[in-house]
Formats: C-alpha cells, sequence, structure tokens
C-alpha cells in the first residue's frame, strides 16, 4: 500500500502534467483559430478557381491538356497527410487506417505512396510499400514555395506516366470538434460532365492552350493548397481536444489521490490516537 508521502508525490506529477496539458491547450485553440481563419478564407477562393476551370474547359470545345488525359490506372500516387507530432489523439491513425486499406483493396503493386507527415513516415517506411516522396518537416506550416515544388512534382510524375492517377488522402475540417476523411482523385483533372452552365461567347488571347498552361498549375495549386489547409486546422483541432481529455483526466486522477491522501491521512493519525490510548491503558 501506497505511503502518505507516496501518494503527496503522485498528486505534485499529476498537477504538473496538468498544467503541461493545459497549456498546450491554450496553444492548440490559439493555433485553430488562425487555421480555421484561413480555412474559410481559402474556400471561396478554390471553388471560384474550379467554376472557372469548369467554364473555361466547356467554352473551349476539342481542348486537349495533358493533365486531362484519361488512363487506365495501373500505376497510382496516393499522397496522404498526418501529423508530424503526437498529441493529436486518433487524428494520425484514422488516416493510416484508411490509406492501409486503399492499399490493401487495389491491385497488388499498383499503389505508391506520397507522405505529408512524420506519423505516416514512421509508419509505413515500415511495410512493403513504395515511397515516392515524404516530407516530414511542415510542422502545420503553410510555405507556398515548397507546396509548389511539391505540385510540380506530382505533375511531372503524371505527365512522364510514372503513374497514371493521383489521389489525395486528408481530413477536410468541418468544425472544433470534427473533421471529414476525404479520399480525392487529383489527376488526371476531370473535365466537367455536364454543359449546360458552359458559357460559350468566351474570347480567348493570347489561344486557350497559353491560358490552360498558366491557369492549370495554379489550379492544381489551390487545391494542395486548400488541402493542407484543411488538414493542418484538423490537426490543431484534434490537438485542443486531446489535450482538453487529457487534462480532465488529470483533474480526475488528482480528485482519486486527494481522497485517497486524506483516508491514508486519517488512518495514519487513528492509529497514532490508537497507540497513544494503548500506552495509556498500560500505564494504569
Amino acid at each position: 500500500m501506497p505511503t502518505l508521502r507516496d501518494i503527496k508525490r503522485r498528486i505534485r506529477s499529476v498537477e504538473n502534467t496538468q498544467q503541461i496539458t493545459k497549456a498546450m491547450e491554450m496553444v492548440a485553440a490559439a493555433k485553430l483559430r488562425k487555421a480555421q481563419a484561413r480555412v474559410e478564407a481559402a474556400r471561396p477562393y478554390g471553388l471560384k478557381m474550379q467554376q472557372m476551370l469548369e467554364s473555361l474547359s466547356s467554352a473551349a470545345a476539342g481542348l486537349e491538356h495533358p493533365l486531362f488525359e484519361q488512363r487506365d490506372a495501373k500505376k497510382k500516387l496516393l499522397v496522404l497527410v498526418t501529423s508530424d507530432r503526437g498529441f493529436t489523439g486518433s487524428y494520425s491513425s484514422n488516416i493510416i487506417r484508411t490509406a492501409s486499406a486503399y492499399v490493401r483493396e487495389s491491385p497488388p503493386d499498383t499503389v505508391q505512396l506520397g507522405i505529408i507527415g512524420k506519423k505516416a513516415y514512421t509508419y509505413f517506411k515500415r511495410r512493403p510499400h513504395p515511397i515516392v516522396f515524404a516530407i516530414t518537416d511542415y510542422n502545420a506550416r503553410i510555405e507556398l514555395g515548397r507546396i509548389r515544388e511539391l505540385v510540380t512534382d506530382m505533375i511531372d510524375l503524371f505527365s512522364s506516366r510514372e503513374v497514371d492517377e493521383v489521389r489525395l488522402l486528408y481530413t477536410r475540417f468541418v468544425s472544433t470538434v470534427s473533421y471529414r476523411i476525404t479520399l480525392e482523385r487529383f489527376l488526371p483533372i476531370e473535365k466537367p460532365e455536364s454543359e449546360e452552365s458552359a458559357v460559350s461567347d468566351y474570347i480567348f488571347e493570347p489561344d486557350a492552350d497559353n491560358i490552360f498552361s498558366n491557369l492549370i498549375p495554379k489550379f492544381c495549386v489551390t487545391r494542395v493548397l486548400q488541402m493542407l489547409l484543411e488538414a493542418f486546422a484538423s490537426e490543431h483541432g484534434s490537438q485542443m481536444i486531446a489535450m482538453g481529455n487529457a487534462t480532465k483526466n488529470a483533474g480526475e486522477m488528482i480528485e482519486a489521490l486527494t481522497l485517497q491522501r486524506n483516508k491514508a491521512r486519517q488512518a495514519a493519525i487513528t492509529k497514532e490516537l490508537l497507540d497513544i490510548v494503548g500506552g495509556v491503558e498500560a500505564l494504569k
């Protein structure tokens, strides 16, 4: 049975841990507010880019661009985003589980991995899945230059026919306490299924090919930027919830230990009283 000194030492240890988790919860909450604002600001821009590309694609009848080329997906690249650090609850494990299921359900030796996040890299490097690239130092920071380089690498892999399809696996931010795991196709770019909303009176200057050559890379960068913004906001939300739960659990543990300490103290006092009474009775 632990002594009174052991219980007091354990209470101090749990209190120190509670202070740390509380501080981490507050930091994550501050980061989440900024990340959420960036997501909400980027969504209308991404939607407008999508609408513009669809309208121009419909208007430019017969336009062919390498990134629109539909091929049999014999070789696939799955790009997934997890966190670089822990303390995010089940955030990274849920994405890793989804990625593993996607690999298992695909034909053998058809899926290669592009990894963003140290947690996913640590998991998959021990398994026989080919890793095309791994980025483990983003730390939930947005660097537009690096995003452009990443998009260029993915486009080059598709254009050179090293892969026939590129898919993105990430978490779409829903609310402070919720996110949705999303798997969507990145390349080839899907043309609009319906031309009912097409605008036919566009005048392309200098020509449609040049316009699309400039627009499509920007559209791809916008999609990857949106993916990372959504993922990082989800990560901060998961960390805030995980640290909040840890703080709550530490509080409950402190209450239980305090009750145990009081019982131990009461037992010690009772024992001393019994010893005193026993000594008095012995002197009679």
